[in-house]
This record gives structure tokens, sequence and C-alpha cells, in this order.
């Protein structure tokens, strides 16, 4: 079994038990879940210049311990003074330190920032606690959802006014895409293996369909990369490990934006 099928089983047991301390009724009286979502909004849904995601996490299972003290009230404020166009926040606890007070916390505290969570989404119970704890976009991943799940997430992620962040790998996954989902992210980092090339993105951009936001995934951390992206096609950048892995994690998003 790797490490993805792993999460995936760790995460079936998660929601069980997560289900059991609290009901859908119990997530719908959040203050957050009557919100309306913030948006990344571009003209003709492409950026003119690269944007950024710039993401807080304290591990991952790749790296072990990245930034595990790092404040997620003070990073994510730091991203949005930078100029990210969006903050994603990871909310898996057991592999990647997260949690849903990282989300909590930083939605109250930058009440207009563009919040991704980012999670392994199978069940739509994970719906409606991202909508419940601040989040206006959520991940849905290819490679652990069949074209059926992956429609009832994508149309019930909408029907809850939040976007969808669709993350492929390969071109067999494209063929799961549902027109509902507005961005379609390209991870440069093989969820079974954890090797990173940033080549997929280039691979994969022509095959994307019409009218998306391009995100590229992963792997981020030159600027001249992604320069060289953008002119591909792409119009969103997911950075996090470059960032994180510094000991100031938002005066690192503010130079790197800066060179761009």
């Amino acid at each position: 079994m790797n490490i993805l099928d792993t999460i995936v089983e760790h995460k079936r047991v998660e929601i069980l038990k997560r289900r059991q301390k609290r009901s859908l009724s119990g997530l719908t009286d959040f203050p957050a879940y009557g919100r309306e979502a913030n948006r990344i909004v571009f003209p003709s849904g492409q950026t003119e210049k690269p944007g950024i995601i710039a993401e807080f996490k304290r591990r991952s299972p790749s790296r072990g311990a990245i930034h595990p003290d790092a404040d997620p009230v003070q990073v994510a404020r730091e991203y949005v003074a930078a100029g990210a166009a969006a903050v994603s926040i990871l909310t898996d606890r057991d592999f990647f330190g997260g949690s849903f007070r990282d989300l909590l916390e930083i939605r109250n505290a930058l009440p207009e920032a563009v919040l991704l969570r980012k999670d392994f989404f199978i069940d739509p119970y994970q719906l409606h606690e991202a909508k419940a704890y601040g989040a206006d976009m959520v991940l849905l991943i290819a490679a652990i959802l069949e074209p059926a799940e992956l429609e009832e997430l994508a149309l019930g992620a909408r029907s809850l006014g939040m976007e969808v962040l669709f993350e492929v790998h390969s071109e067999k996954e494209l063929e799961k895409y549902h027109p509902s989902m507005g961005f379609v992210g390209v991870n440069n980092r093989d969820l079974k293996t954890f090797r990173v090339d940033t080549s997929t993105s280039l691979e994969l951009v022509g095959k994307l369909p019409e009218g998306v936001v391009a995100v590229s995934e992963s792997g981020i951390s030159d600027t001249g990369e992604v320069r060289r992206l953008h002119r591909a096609g792409y119009g969103l950048f997911l950075v996090g490990e470059s960032f994180m892995s510094q000991p100031d994690p938002g005066e690192a998003c503010r130079e790197f934006i800066a060179r761009l």
C-alpha cells in the first residue's frame, strides 16, 4: 500500500469518528456556514500576471517536519499582505500537522482573504466542514476519486457556494473533469511516490479544458520557472514548502512575489 492509499484509508475512519461527534446540523450552526464565499476573479478566466496561492503547512509525509511551530494567523496575514491571491490551509492532522482550528482562526482574522481548504476529500460531509470553518475553495484529487464521486463532490461544493480546485497528475486523470470545476491544478508531485517534476505541468497544459484557470502545484521555488509556466498558460501557482521551510514564510512569499 502506497502513502496515498494509507492516507485515504485513514481518512475514512477519521470522517466516521467526526460524524459521530458532530452531526451535519451541528456544522450548519457555525457562524461561517452562512457567509458568502470570497472569490478569485480573473479577466477572461486567466491572470495577466502570475498569481500565487501561498500554502500554510507544518509537515508533510515526504519532508517530515517543515515548520512545526509556525503561527497560522501570522503567516497567513503576511501572505495576504505580500499579495498572495489566496491562502491554502492543510487541515489534515495526522499526516500534515494541520487542523480545523488553523482554518477557522485564519478565517476570523482575515475575513476578505480567499481560503482554500486542502485535504483529502472523499465524503460530502467534508464539504460542510469546509463551509462551517470558513473555506472559499476545496481541493478535489482525481487520483483518489471516481468520476461519479468527483461530480457529486464538485456539485456539492458549488451548491454551498465554494469553488473547486480539481487536481490531476496525468492526462488519464483529466478524463474525470466535470464542467462545474473552475480551477484545474496540475500537481507536479506524484502522490504515490512523492517524486516532483515540474515538466508535468508543461506536458499537460495544452490538454486542460478550455475556460478553466490553470494552476501549477508543488515543486515551485524559482521565479524564472513560474514565468515560463505562466507563458505556457498557467494563471496560478500553489507554493508551500519553499515558503514554509524558511524562518519567515511571509517574508519569503513577499520576496518571491516582488521578484515576479
